[in-house]
């Protein structure tokens, strides 16, 4: 049995250092955390024994679509994606990556999308795990009086994301 591998690489825009791994499938993570240790442990939790290694030239396309985006110059994303998750994690994500450029969503509309309109606190924890930051628009998500709420990647990434898609920041109140 040959042991899976993930390729990993990593680019720096504005203020943060993103991370991305993909598969022979397809890009399965995407984050900018300072914590550089994350993708070793989400790779540990989703793909158990497999090889992590660098490999920028196979990662290419995944980071040239991402900065794409984060130079204003792409609003969606053509890649392929690998999304390891439960059968609930995937429908959330399925609807996050509805809403669309420029647009927001509450968790309820989210819960909402999945059938399941009771299941805000079960939807916060979903958007909160997705591993393909900006690629399934987890960003787009903010609370039902239109405040923001918290991301994985920091607030601050948040808001430039909203800011970069024109989402005006008046439609939040005060946090």
């Amino acid at each position: 049995m040959s042991q899976e591998q993930v390729t990993w690489t990593e680019f720096a825009h504005a203020n943060w250092t993103f991370r991305l791994a993909a598969t022979e499938e397809g890009l399965c993570y995407v984050d900018a955390q300072a914590d550089e240790d994350a993708l070793g442990r989400w790779a540990d939790r989703h793909f158990p024994g497999r090889r992590l290694m660098r490999d920028d030239v196979a990662l290419a396309p995944y980071a040239a679509q991402l900065m794409e985006y984060l130079h204003g110059e792409r609003r969606t994303f053509e890649l392929p994606l690998v999304l390891r998750g439960t059968p609930f994690q995937r429908a959330v994500w399925q609807a996050l990556g509805l809403i669309p450029y420029g647009s927001t969503a509450s968790y309820t509309d989210i819960a909402q999308a999945t059938g399941n309109r009771k299941a805000v606190r079960a939807v916060g924890g979903a958007v909160g795990a997705n591993p393909l930051l900006i690629v399934v628009p987890c960003h787009r998500v903010i609370g039902k009086d239109g405040s923001l709420t918290g991301f994985s990647s920091g607030m601050e990434l948040k808001e430039y994301l909203l800011a970069l898609e024109g989402v005006r920041p008046a439609l939040f109140p005060a946090i």
